[in-house]
């Protein structure tokens, strides 16, 4: 497949949207802490034992910051052990269900299965992080690269630092090196990495819908890495064939829509190129909430649809069965 775009080095080094909420879930005594709570109330020490006993200091340090961002509650109870107890709100049921998406991503892992919870799972959450945060992801999603290449496209971030983060995703088996005639060893994407944009967009619509002035917001390049990341991996039904643009309005300095154009020939994704401009049988434009409708929970009512609406559909219905895909096998 021939996936045309340069990347941009615009804010690369900036935390990117659904960062924070992965950071949060890679924490292995996070994890604990909200399995404990999903089956109600807790105290200190019950966490504490759940999490096979940390210091006392260290468990009242993460429960803190996760009381700070309003993810469970603290609360002096007379008739509760303890005194005071902790409690899941609707902000962390919610994060519950993007540690589903998380989770089963994890589970597809080339290395083996791999969980919340654990050290190995926290080193691929932030390997992931880390590539999405520096606009690695953006690059690579793209086509592949080396890291000469790579040190040229994204600024502000220094050249060791580049090859660190291609080093810990080459040993989560997120990327693997790529034949080429020239100078240098170009890396490309596994297909584990491009199933990533499911928890990418959970976390972001969870950061979206529960800490949107704390979290960062979503733009272009989020938009256009999360399309390209997903699209190769779309099986349509052969009778799929056309052009699709897909469009996401943005509303953050200026208002306007940026996405990708994709060629689609008997169900197989021939490109994907981060521009819209081009004749396109299929259109599909939507708020930044009508799409994570759409991807998320398959409502496409809230979407704007114009020429081939049959190919459009199917292209927003393959990827909403390829992101949930990771949810829909986790047991949450």
């Amino acid at each position: 497949m021939s996936v045309q775009v340069k990347a941009q080095p615009e804010a690369a080094t900036r935390t990117r949207t659904g960062a924070y909420a992965l950071s949060v879930l890679a924490a292995p005594l996070n994890a604990y802490i909200l399995r404990t709570l999903a089956t109600g109330p807790a105290s200190l020490a019950e966490l504490r034992q759940a999490a096979g006993g940390p210091p006392q200091t260290t468990v009242r340090k993460h429960l803190a910051a996760l009381v700070d961002k309003g993810i469970i509650t603290r609360e002096r109870k007379r008739n509760f052990g303890g005194n005071v107890s902790y409690e899941l709100q609707k902000s962390g049921r919610d994060l519950l269900g993007t540690a589903g998406v998380v989770n089963a991503w994890l589970a597809e892992s080339p290395s083996g299965l791999l969980e919340l919870g654990t050290i190995a799972a926290k080193s691929a959450i932030k390997a992931l992080v880390d590539g999405w945060s520096t606009s690695l992801l953006r690059a690579l999603a793209a086509r592949p690269l080396t890291l000469t290449q790579l040190d040229a496209l994204i600024s502000g971030v220094s050249y060791p630092s580049l090859e660190r983060r291609l080093v810990a995703m080459r040993m989560a088996r997120q990327v693997q090196p790529a034949w080429s005639e020239g100078r240098g060893t170009p890396y490309a994407v596994t297909d584990w990495l491009r199933s990533s944009a499911g928890p990418l967009v959970s976390a972001a619509c969870w950061e979206r819908t529960h800490l949107p002035k704390q979290t960062a917001p979503i733009g272009r390049i989020d938009i256009e890495a999360a399309f390209l990341l997903a699209m190769p991996l779309l099986k349509l039904d052969s009778s799929a064939t056309g052009v699709c643009r897909l469009g996401v309005e943005t509303v953050n300095s200026q208002r306007r829509i940026v996405g990708v154009l994709v060629g689609i020939e008997e169900g197989d994704v021939t490109y994907c190129r981060a521009r819209l401009e081009g004749v396109a049988a299929a259109r599909v434009t939507g708020s930044i909430n009508a799409w994570f409708r759409a991807l998320g929970r398959g409502t496409v009512n809230d979407l704007e649809i114009d020429g081939d609406g049959e190919l459009a559909r199917a292209v927003v219905d393959g990827l909403h069965a390829r992101l949930v895909k990771v949810a829909s096998s986790s047991d949450r």
